[in-house]
């Protein structure tokens, strides 16, 4: 981490099918090797199964599904007196996105389905249901937070 000056952020464009910034985070977050193109495919193929599949627009249910994986708590490691501590911290919304776009990803590759976009579109289903391996790890993660709620006097 500098220690001059803060990182500035940088400002996405939105993708040129969906008009959203969203959908350009979760693109980039899929792109390996440069394939930017290809990581697009994927994730409309994914949504427009995903629409499918609901009956529904597949755009919402990609929303859904992100707003039903972002954590609200987390855990951090804290060392205060030569004991490391999981002090319970509350997530920035911008790291909330994030958290959630890549747990879906991770899960959505531990699926059995055939091709990504399919195991991105299920990921996505089951997330909107609150259901799925994203879910879980949010769940995990608050639970975890909860457990350790008695060490949130070492936040600072």
């Amino acid at each position: 981490m500098s220690r001059r000056r803060k990182a500035e952020k940088r400002t996405l464009v939105p993708d040129p099918k969906y008009k959203s910034v969203l959908v350009t985070q979760f693109i980039n977050n899929i792109t390996r090797r440069g394939k930017k193109r290809l990581a697009e495919r994927v994730l409309y193929e994914a949504i427009q199964e995903a629409g499918e599949k609901s009956g529904g627009d597949g755009l919402t249910v990609f929303k859904k599904a992100l707003d039903n994986v972002k954590p609200t708590l987390e855990v951090k490691s804290r060392r205060v007196g030569g004991a490391n501590y999981q002090v319970p911290i509350e997530v920035s919304p911008e790291r909330r996105v994030s958290l959630a776009i890549r747990w879906i990803i991770q899960n959505a590759k531990a699926r059995s389905e055939k091709s990504l976009p399919d195991k991105l579109a299920g990921e996505f289903l089951q997330a909107s249901k609150n259901e799925g391996g994203a879910v879980r790890k949010k769940i995990d993660t608050h639970k975890m937070a909860e457990a350790n709620r008695a060490f949130a006097h070492f936040r600072w």
